[in-house]
Order: structure tokens, then sequence, then C-alpha cells
């Protein structure tokens, strides 16, 4: 399907629809702006809309719905990809638990190097690239690595407390929501909402603080129905969950940070256990929306959370992407992005 190109009067608008090819996404981002122009692609129930200048640091991606109300990815999005046209927050994970699907929102697509993530700290909690010490983010290619080495992103409506010791590792929570590497045979998009099915986790430790890494894969990809575990990768995948580990543990090197440690040894723990994570950092979400805890500085405005004090009109949230600058042409990067390290 080609992509539409309608007017619009806010920016440019992202339809998501199921998953592109690398040279298509590159087809449409790469495109020259032009004022008041749209570009929509198809995914499930949700659209996103560029503000800014790509590569610069007031650059941001806002998340609709298919009706056109604004909405945080963050807090309006479903977990459960099962319950995603629901008004309210899910209750529980059902009992079937090696059965249920999350929705997973891509920040940033296999092979690319700026470090996109949610802004939890902002009202709508809008995608945007990481800056550190005035600087955009590109993360290093450690060599034989091109930038991400999987489609990099969040869990919705999960929490990694930072008031919250986990019982193994003994490290709090890093104030984000949970990650996944989503390790799929399709080039995703940022923004991108897909269903995957868990694998599996790593428990990373970044700086004294603890950082899950979730394993899935999208439900729709060719390998989908082959990887139902993480002794599936192992077996079919050689090298796929070393090569993991080696990233994590080194990917901030470059910076001149010390390398990154691991509980468990830096051995993968199975679906069964990722599982009873994700439900703990959704609980935690849970209390963090009703404000019956710490919000370690976190934007909860939302739309959908009926018992969440923070929750908004659609006015409200039309208003924060309207007050948001212009969408423009990208800003070029520089040759250092695609610099080789051997660490």
């Amino acid at each position: 399907m080609r992509p539409l190109l309608l007017c619009c009067q806010v920016g440019r608008l992202v339809s998501v629809f199921g998953s592109f090819s690398a040279s298509r996404s590159k087809l449409i981002t790469q495109v020259p702006a032009v004022a008041h122009q749209c570009y929509f692609r198809k995914t499930m129930h949700y659209q996103t809309e560029e503000r800014g200048q790509a590569n610069s640091p007031d650059y941001r991606i806002y998340f609709r719905t298919s009706e056109g109300t604004y909405i945080s990815p963050f807090h309006d999005i479903p977990l459960l990809a099962e319950t995603e046209e629901e008004i309210n927050v899910p209750k529980k994970l059902k009992r079937n638990e090696s059965e249920v699907l999350f929705n997973m929102v891509v920040e940033v697509p296999r092979w690319s190097n700026a470090k996109l993530e949610i802004a939890t700290k902002e009202p709508l909690n809008p995608i945007k690239q990481d800056v550190k010490n005035g600087k955009l983010r590109f993360v290093a290619n450690i060599f034989p690595h091109k930038g991400y080495i999987w489609n990099y992103g969040a869990l919705p409506q999960t929490w990694e407390d930072p008031d919250h010791k986990d019982n193994e590792t003994k490290c709090c929570g890093d104030n984000d929501p949970i990650d996944v590497c989503e390790i799929g045979t399709k080039v995703c998009f940022p923004g991108q909402v897909i269903q995957v099915k868990v694998l599996g986790i790593l428990a990373m430790i970044d700086e004294g603080e603890m950082d899950w890494k979730v394993i899935a894969i999208n439900v729709k990809d060719p390998d989908a129905k082959n990887l139902n575990s993480i002794e599936d990768v192992r077996r079919s995948r050689p090298g796929h969950l070393e090569a993991t580990v080696d990233w994590f543990r080194k990917y901030k090197v470059p910076d001149g940070k010390p390398e990154n440690q691991f509980g468990f040894n830096g051995q993968f723990r199975d679906k069964d256990f990722a599982i009873e994570i994700i439900k703990s950092t959704h609980e935690h979400w849970r209390a963090l929306v009703e404000k019956q805890t710490n919000n370690g500085g976190i934007a909860c405005e939302n739309i959908t959370c009926s018992k969440s004090p923070f929750k908004c009109s659609t006015n409200e949230t039309r208003d924060v992407v309207l007050s948001a600058p212009a969408f423009g042409n990208a800003l070029p990067v520089s040759s250092e992005v695609d610099k080789w390290y051997f660490v």
C-alpha cells in the first residue's frame, strides 16, 4: 500500500498499520518537508505526528488515536494487546499468561543510532531524541554491529519504580517504562505500535540501577510461530543472545562509561519470569498514575485512566501538541555517527 498524502494544519501525521520494510520506511521518512502535509502509515489503532526538526533537540513524535484524540504512549496505550480498545486500564493480566500478547511502542529501529525514547517527564510523553551534556545522543557502533541490533522500545503502562528494590539484584528501578528488544526480521520505525509475545528477559544493571530488557518478537513475524521461549532463540539463532549481552555490556564504553553489569551472571531468564517482572512494573505504573506513590518527576497526563487524578481533556492534550514547534526539514547528521569502535 502506498502512503496517502493529505493536507493537515498541525504537522506531519503518520498512521501506523503493521510493519514496513526498511526501504519503504526510508522512502517515507526522508521525503523533504512540505508545510502542512501529512504522510500516513497504517498501525493498529494509532497515528503519530512529528513536530520540530528530526536530528534536533526540539524533535518530537506525538501519538493520537484513529479518531484524532491525542494520547500518551506511556499511559494511554494498553499494556495488553487484547484490551487496546477498552476505555479503562486493564485490571489484571489473564491467567493463561503464556498466551498473553503485549503492545510495544517502538522507539528505535534496528540498525539505527539516534537514541530516541519516550519523554517520560514531558506532557503526553512524546518520543524525542535523548540529550546529554547539550548534545544529541547517538549510540556508538561497537564492531561488528551497526547501531541497535534489534527494534528497541518499551512496554506501555509499565514503570521501573526508583523506590522499589529488586529482591535478587538489590537494585532499584531506573524510572522508565520497561525496555523491549524485538528480534523479528522486519525493521520497524519510530512510533510504530506492534503486538509482541515475550520470550525472556535480561537483568541489566546500568550505573547501579535496575534496567530490565525484555526479549520479544512481533507476533506477525514469520519466525514468531517457531519462537516461543528463550531456549528457542538460543537453538535457532546461534550467537544472537550472546551478542545482545555483549552489546549492552559495551555500548556506553565509547562515551567513557564503565561496562554495564548484569544480574543472574548475565543469563537470560525465561518467559514466566519475564511476565512476573512485567506484572510487577505494571502495578508500579498503576500506583504512579493513581498518585499512590512518589512520581519521580514523571509526567502522568492521560485521557483513559479513570482513577487517575492526572486525567485531562482532549482539548488540553491538543493544546500540548499545538504548542510544540511546527514540523520542518530534518537537520544533517555528522559522519561521526557511522564510526566503528573496537572495544
